[in-house]
């Protein structure tokens, strides 16, 4: 019960933390590498799975990513663009907050039923995946979304020359 109470301190210190790096964000242009650079360094995390208290089965994974992808809708609706000055912006979202705090509770929640019925080490390696599930779906679809507004500038660039 203490790691799991732990891990829930660490989680909400987390969500806060990326609050303030998204609201800070919005100040800056967004680019490629900062859409597909945070899954990419979340998945180091992965090596956790080296440890045989984290393993879980093949099921368990396609469960844990599957309600990451549906967690991540709500992301997704969430996260906007707007070109300034010839530039791509991520839109501040005041309903992202509450979202992220939401999501947080109900992965809470979750943890403390299925924390019940299955060991620590594997509740842990679940809700890395469905973490993982959830921000790789969600930039995938930001990154499908610049790429589309780039384009659009791109398009509008070259008809201001003709």
């Amino acid at each position: 019960m203490l790691w799991l109470i732990a891990s829930s301190i660490v989680g909400a210190i987390m969500a806060t933390g990326m609050i303030f790096i998204r609201l800070r964000a919005a100040k800056k242009p967004a680019s490629v590498k900062k859409i597909i650079l945070p899954p990419l360094f979340m998945s180091t995390g992965a090596l956790m799975f080296v440890v045989p208290v984290f393993r879980v089965s093949f099921s368990q994974v396609l469960e844990a990513l599957a309600v990451g992808v549906i967690f991540s809708i709500f992301l997704i609706r969430t996260s906007r663009f707007e070109v300034r000055d010839g530039d791509i912006y991520l839109k501040p979202s005041k309903a992202f907050i509450g979202i992220l705090f939401g999501l947080l509770g109900l992965r809470i929640v979750l943890k403390l039923v299925i924390g019940q019925t299955i060991s620590f080490g594997e509740t842990s390696g679940m809700f890395f995946l469905l973490a993982f599930g959830m921000i790789l779906s969600w930039r995938l679809a930001m990154l499908k979304e610049y790429i589309r507004l780039e384009k659009t500038i791109s398009k509008q660039d070259v008809a201001k020359r003709v």
